[in-house]
């Protein structure tokens, strides 16, 4: 084999075994397109060559592989002849060397993965994850990088989603060191359709057209999914060409346009053009169909004259789709998209089986589809439990001060990761399509009314790497347990989840082990809470020379509310009364505080372990939850999660402009300490505002373990909390002063840098 050819596909991420498997396969070695097509679909981005046999751990995504594959999203029906679907994707690299396109390709990427199961997108969220952005907590160029990515991140987001008429609804944003060089973009969307217009990926009908539909194709992207498959590093900058570039206002009449064509009955099947572009769309439908595709190259909608096969074959250009139209019927569809003005142009035909693809008339791709697809040889990883991992469990609190409550509030409130993200959020339309209900900052969830239904769609997404990072296993558990409280927050029953898994270099033991562990404990999570995992996504390699992150599984939820005018905010109002539910739960040797938020802002230690939450107790909880806001009985709920109860209070008080006095029961699940019971992160204990005298109801409307205790009331401008072994009273604008202030500070410079 001459040098250079292994010099060649080795820089396209391709293994030696890899080479002589894709020669075996083909009987031949592969032309350079082929080689090309090969790189993209072999890469871990598409077809999950290291995470595949971890992901059976989902019963849904098993049953999807052994039975009729994957579709581009998962639908759940939500009753009224209706159903959900939702799908988080990353876009990590792309947004780590052009932070605004990054981010908005990846907003458009998502949407057109809804749009493709024939649905129209009706919400977006977004998960985000950022070094520091505060002066002092990293190189001063480091800092001004991390705020440079965070504000064009959140530009892009807006830009995008704004002007193509998807409200961003929902979605987090956390900060760490681990996080500089490599930020984390996952976007999610939600769509809801008919049940019986669900459209297909699988193409069909030998003699049917292959019609390609949206923009033209330009040279951006190519080799994006191989982009994303790598280890950031010094040269990053200089594939900036592999970022694609998007366009809203095409997206949007793409979406129409899609719609449109799909209702007309003529089209057999559809997919975007995400990753890998033609490569994924030509490969994936045919395989999936169990047909073959001849494709002319040369009939392809191009930007830029002289494009090669290659580059027509991997560009990952925006706003594009392919689709299988009825033999016949195909000017309808070519109708409807040219009335939007975009292109729509026969390319292709669906044959018995192969690929085969031409450019200027030669043959350069002949291979079966079902090669790219599955042929990838499937790695057999280890894992190794790192000894950071054994000494995180037998971590105590001796020797650690508690704090003053009221300075420790205060604290937490002004760390950027617990602040207040109004910064974002108003940086969003959050109110297009006006189906919009319950507003980021309102409530724990993000509420939908969609039109035709009566139904409320409850929808959040949640992760947290820190406590991943110190126990994988008990990190997933939370992950699903927090997004699905979130939910259960606003009186919704959770009903399906959306996974974004972001980890670094699977090659390394600990790596392995932590992406092993967390999805097992978000699988056993789901199954436990019937919440099931529907679609999803996997990054590997978020590393850059700063080191890897931290291992970031971000999990998004859906719940349903039989009636959307039922939903619960999380502020409570003057003369109201405040409870607290929980689950009984052992809080243990490290009380709450093992992978805090509390150790971290306020001692600079991140050790320990998080509480596991108990599964069962939780889906009482949330049963619980759902009955008191049907019933009426309750006004507001608001979960403990990073930060403790006394943070859960203050975003309370904060929200509403009201304080609280409040006398917090013995009983309760805190801890012995006056911090752990202030700030101890333990999971099952939801907060709770109902109208005065409604106590005895809330008790006698909880389900199963759960149990309840009055606070006090609502009133005055100090939110004033007593606890077992502690006390703390602060004035409600100083809460809010630290909560609203942290992140428009941290970012200022920036901003002035930019004559804003």
């Amino acid at each position: 084999m001459p040098v250079i050819v292994a010099e060649l596909y080795r820089s396209l991420g391709i293994t030696d075994a890899e080479y002589a498997k894709i020669v075996e396969l083909l009987g031949r070695p592969p032309s350079e397109t082929e080689l090309g097509m090969f790189s993209v679909q072999w890469s871990e981005h598409c077809s999950y060559k290291c995470s595949r046999p971890v992901l059976a751990y989902f019963r849904r995504y098993r049953e999807a592989v052994e039975g009729e594959g994957l579709e581009n999203a998962g639908v759940v029906e939500i009753g009224d002849g209706l159903g959900v679907v939702m799908k988080v994707e990353s876009h990590n690299h792309p947004s780590a060397v052009e932070p605004y396109q990054g981010a908005a390709t990846g907003v458009g990427g998502i949407i057109r993965d809804i749009l493709t199961m024939g649905a129209r997108p009706i919400a977006a969220l977004d998960s985000l994850r950022f070094g520091p952005i505060r002066d002092g907590e990293a190189a001063p160029e480091v800092v001004a990088r991390n705020r440079y990515l965070f504000g064009r991140v959140v530009e892009g987001i807006g830009g995008y989603g704004n002007c193509v008429g998807v409200p961003t609804v929902g979605g987090e944003v956390s900060f760490h060191p681990r996080y500089s060089g490599n930020p984390l973009v996952n976007a999610m969307c939600v769509g809801l359709l008919r049940l019986d217009q669900v459209t297909t990926a699988g193409a069909a009908g030998v003699g049917n057209p292959v019609l390609y539909l949206g923009s033209a194709t330009g040279k951006d992207g190519i080799h994006g999914a191989s982009f994303a498959s790598e280890v950031l590093g010094e040269d990053s900058d200089a594939k900036r060409p592999n970022v694609q570039i998007g366009d809203p206002f095409a997206e949007k009449a793409l979406i129409e346009a899609t719609l449109e064509a799909l209702a007309t009955g003529a089209v057999q099947s559809i997919q975007d053009m995400g990753a890998a572009g033609l490569t994924c769309s030509t490969t994936e439908m045919a395989a999936k169909g169990g047909v073959g595709m001849m494709i002319d190259l040369d009939l392809v909608p191009m930007r830029e004259e002289g494009m090669t096969a290659y580059e027509l074959m991997l560009s990952e250009s925006q706003e594009r789709m392919l689709c299988v139209a009825y033999r016949g019927r195909e000017q309808e569809v070519v109708d409807v998209f040219r009335k939007w003005d975009l292109h729509a142009v026969e390319i292709g035909q669906v044959t018995e089986s192969g690929l085969v693809i031409r450019r200027h008339g030669q043959v350069v791709v002949d291979a079966p589809a079902e090669a790219f697809t599955e042929g990838c040889p499937v790695r057999d990883l280890r894992g190794e439990e790192p000894e950071y991992h054994r000494r995180a469990r037998e971590f105590r609190l001796d020797g650690i001060p508690e704090t003053d409550l009221g300075e420790g509030l205060l604290t937490l409130l002004a760390a950027p990761s617990l602040a207040s993200k109004g910064w974002v959020t108003e940086q969003y339309d959050q109110q297009v399509q006006t189906q919009t209900t319950l507003l980021p900052g309102d409530g724990d969830a993000a509420v939908l009314a969609p039109r035709g239904t009566g139904r409320g769609l409850a929808v959040a997404i949640d992760g947290n790497g820190r406590w991943v990072y110190l126990d994988p296993y008990a990190g997933g558990l939370l992950a699903v347990a927090e997004a699905a409280r979130n939910v259960a927050c606003t009186g919704a029953r959770p009903r399906a989840a959306t996974d974004g898994l972001n980890f670094g270099d699977p090659n390394q033991p600990h790596v392995f082990w932590q992406f092993e562990r967390s999805v097992r404990g978000i699988a056993d999570a789901c199954e436990a809470l019937g919440v099931p995992v529907v679609s999803g996504n996997v990054s590997f390699y978020n590393e850059s020379e700063l080191g890897e992150v931290l291992p970031t599984p971000m999990v998004g939820v859906m719940g349903v509310l039989e009636d959307a005018g039922q939903r619960l905010s999380s502020r409570w109002a003057e003369g109201m009364e405040v409870g607290l539910l929980w689950v009984p739960l052992e809080t243990g040797p490290q009380q709450g505080l093992g992978a805090s938020s509390y150790l971290a802002e306020c001692h600079g230690i991140e050790d320990g372990v998080p509480l596991a939450p108990d599964l069962a107790g939780e889906a009482e909880l949330f049963e619980s939850l759902a009955r008191l806001a049907e019933q009426g009985t309750i006004g507001a709920a608001h979960d403990v999660s990073e930060g403790g109860l006394a943070f859960a209070l203050a975003e309370m008080a904060v929200g509403s402009g009201v304080g609280a006095e409040l006398d917090v029961p013995a009983s309760a699940p805190l801890g012995s300490r006056a911090d752990a019971q202030a700030f101890g992160e333990v999971p099952g204990l939801v907060v709770v505002a109902y109208p005065k005298g409604h106590g005895p109801r809330v008790e006698g409307g909880v389900v199963g373990r759960v149990r309840f205790a009055p606070m006090g009331r609502v009133g005055g401008d100090r939110l004033e909390v007593v606890f077992p072994n502690g006390r703390l009273s602060v004035a409600v604008h100083n809460l809010a002063q630290a909560y609203r202030e942290a992140i428009p500070a941290a970012m200022q410079p920036t901003r002035e840098q930019e004559g804003a």
